[in-house]
This record gives C-alpha cells, sequence and structure tokens, in this order.
C-alpha cells in the first residue's frame, strides 16, 4: 500500500511539472530589458505570449499593481500580475500562493533577470501583494 501511495505522488509530481507554463507579457515596444526579461522566461520553459501596450499605466492599474510595487513590464499568469524583473523560480512560487494577488520586482535592479551587467548585481526583493494590499517577502536576493 505504502509503495501504491508513493507512486500515486510521484506521477502527481511529474502531472505538475508537465503544466504548460503560459504567460502574457505586456511590455512597451522600445523597452529593451523587457525583451531581455522574456528571453529570461523563455529559457526557463515559459511560452511568452508577447503585448505590444501604448498605455502601460492604464494596464498596470487593471491589474491591480500599486504604484510602489511598478516596473517597468507587467506580465499575468494564472490571473495574477508578475510586476518587473521576476526570477522564473519566483513566478513559480506565485503560482503555489492562492493567497496572492501578484508579485513585484519594483524598479530595475541591476542583476535582476534582463537586467544583467557583468557580476554586477544590487540587492533586490521579490515581493507578493495579498487581497488586502499587504505586501509579503516571497524571495531575498543579495548584492555581490
Amino acid at each position: 500500500m505504502r509503495q501504491l501511495i508513493l507512486l500515486a505522488g510521484l506521477l502527481s509530481s511529474l502531472n505538475v511539472m508537465a503544466e504548460p507554463l503560459n504567460i502574457d507579457v505586456h511590455r512597451d515596444p522600445n523597452c529593451g530589458c523587457c525583451k531581455a526579461w522574456i528571453s529570461h522566461l523563455q529559457e526557463n520553459g515559459f511560452t511568452v505570449n508577447d503585448h505590444i501596450e501604448s498605455d502601460m499605466s492604464a494596464l498596470k492599474q487593471r491589474l491591480g499593481v500599486p504604484p510602489r510595487l511598478a516596473s517597468c513590464h507587467t506580465g499575468v499568469i494564472d490571473g495574477k500580475f508578475v510586476e518587473g524583473h521576476v526570477p522564473a523560480a519566483d513566478i513559480l512560487k506565485l503560482r503555489q500562493r492562492p493567497d496572492l494577488l501578484g508579485a513585484a520586482v519594483p524598479g530595475m535592479p541591476t542583476g535582476s533577470p534582463g537586467m544583467e551587467y557583468g557580476n554586477v548585481r544590487d540587492a533586490y526583493q521579490v515581493i507578493g501583494l495579498d487581497q488586502h494590499g499587504t505586501e509579503q517577502l516571497i524571495s531575498e536576493y543579495p548584492a555581490n
């Protein structure tokens, strides 16, 4: 019986891993770092639907991205926003958090995915936002 339970758990894990990772990315047509972030997502198994937007502020407002968490591009996965240069691994964490409306890397920190410049990396955080507007730390990346 124990072996059957273990096998069922393994098959369930494989099924989750096989789920397609589709994300919509909304960006300004002239943004180079947005394209680099899209490449980061694709290299990590995401299928990206790239949308060129003329009014990013209106889009962010519609999706509920607070101005304090804003960055240059906005993704949407499973109905949740992904604001800025959020690493692919943290998007996977977001998908496991039904309590969160989205995740953000505010600003454009050097060294975050899409903002790589040699070996330079600023410290930055990936911040989740719950339905009450409370911020929660998802991940923290140190400077080097």
